[in-house]
């Protein structure tokens, strides 16, 4: 194998501390724990990542956290086709808030599946944890993509019903899964980790790129709706290839390794069965995950229930531009692609660092963001009349920005978290970084709702 030693293992290095699995042979164990020079050993001959593809499966496995969740959202004039009654007061009414209820019901159950996604960390190993959740999301949207051909006219309450649950069972096992490869992740070098948060925004990006493609070329809202959601089915039994190929890549068997080696010589490894020490790592990390959760916070309270609705202000010009395409342009794809190049960034530039003063003051800075963007030309506007904001150059530039500092805001932290804790911490810490996250999501949705009815 090619050596190549850090002098100074840092954030920026190609260190590798902790194992993805326990597939040792007893073999290896024994000699392991006869060789306590094993871990520097395990540092001096760490094969590189060969053709990139542990940032690949990474990138993908990223892509696949949030894909299904974007379907939904992008799938909208589906859902308003299905659940649509006779009155057009009923369809905008639906209209209005629907995203902000389809957000709702899918940040709440997130909270609860990642408490209880830290507690499971030592119980149930990442495998069974990351491939049970996938399939209970594969489940889902199979039965999702068979309704589409199933006529609901006579049981609309009861699908909208359905779908709201449906949206909160693939919240739920999408937040145990990204929880879970993240936290394994944070053992790996930071690129790594960095290829996941990317990969989400890329989801994003796909989805958008999905919509503006329906609105170009389909003819019939269900072809689009079933288009997305096989997509979406094929994306998932991706990530389980992807999953179950992993630990058989070189990269990740010396991960392996190593950490075993740790363990062995420092006494560190927690019994399986023990719920790991909370207290020491929210002493490390709790500002940068208050920042975590302050960025998705802020973002979501906009994101997409106000910004989906802001038009342009020539829609009535007759334009294509103005009058179907700003939205999902202006509106979902600049925000996904801003918000992909806010995470990509991270990958050549980590400023501020992790015990900076100044990232939750840029963090909070942010928060200027909501009500610039609340003053644009956001419809209806049954409260909030006045229109500050009256060029469409406005909520094109302050949705790059939205998507950018989201990106980037809070793409640093997240990865910070587990680099700043003992490395036996690591996962556990990827989980309780990304708790914060789904707390952050589930606080700005139920803020977005009330921002919906104030305007």
């Amino acid at each position: 194998m090619d050596g190549r030693a850090p002098a100074h293992p840092s954030l920026n290095s190609s260190y590798i501390p902790v194992a993805l699995d326990n597939s040792l042979s007893s073999e290896d164990e024994e000699s392991e724990d006869q060789s306590p020079s094993s871990a520097s050993l395990a540092v001096r001959y760490t094969p590189d990542d060969r053709y990139s593809l542990v940032y690949i499966i990474f990138f993908l496995m990223g892509i696949g956290s949030l894909l299904p969740w974007n379907f939904f959202v992008t799938a909208k004039s589906y859902w308003l086709y299905k659940m649509s009654n006779s009155t057009e007061e009923q369809r905008s009414g639906l209209s209005d808030y629907f995203e902000s209820y389809l957000t709702f019901a899918s940040t709440v159950p997130s909270v609860l599946c990642l408490i209880l996604n830290y507690f499971l960390v030592n119980r149930l190993s990442p495998n069974v944890r990351i491939l049970s959740s996938l399939f209970v999301i594969l489940l889902v949207f199979v039965g999702t993509t068979i309704l589409v051909k199933v006529d609901v006219s006579g049981c609309r309450e009861e699908f909208f019903a359905g779908t709201l649950a449906s949206v909160a069972v693939v919240s739920g096992a999408s937040n145990v899964f990204c929880g879970s490869v993240f936290g394994i992740s944070g053992h790996f070098p930071m690129r790594i980790s960095q290829a996941l948060i990317s990969g989400q925004a890329m989801g994003g990006t796909l989805s958008a790129v999905a919509s503006i493609a329906d609105i170009a070329l389909a003819k019939d809202v269900t072809e689009s709706a079933l288009a997305y959601f096989l997509t979406a089915d094929i994306f998932i039994l991706l990530c389980i290839f992807a999953y179950l190929f992993l630990p058989k890549l070189a990269f990740s068997r010396c991960t392996k390794i190593h950490t075993r080696a740790l363990s062995s010589s420092t006494g560190g490894e927690a019994a399986p069965s023990q719920t790991p020490p909370l207290k020491p790592i929210l002493q490390k990390t709790w500002v940068l995950g208050m920042s975590v959760f302050y960025v998705f916070c802020v973002t979501i309270m906009v994101f997409p229930a106000v910004l989906s609705g802001i038009q342009s202000v020539d829609k009535d010009s007759g334009s294509p531009w103005t009058n179907t395409y700003f939205v999902p342009l202006a509106g979902f794809l600049l925000y996904n692609v801003a918000d992909f190049c806010g995470r990509q960034s991270t990958a050549w530039l980590q400023v501020p660092g992790p015990t900076s003063r100044l990232l939750p003051v840029l963090v909070v800075c942010r928060s200027v963001l909501v009500p610039l963007i609340i003053f644009c030309n956001y419809q209806p506007r049954d409260h909030l009349h006045v229109v500050l904001f009256t060029h469409d150059v406005y909520p094109i530039v302050f949705n790059s920005l939205l998507g950018f500092s989201n990106g980037y805001l809070g793409t640093l932290p997240m990865i910070y978290g587990p680099k700043v804790v003992p490395r036996e911490l690591a996962e556990a810490t990827g989980v309780v970084m990304s708790f914060f996250l789904a707390l952050g999501l589930t606080t700005g949705s139920a803020l977005s709702l009330v921002l919906v009815h104030i305007i």
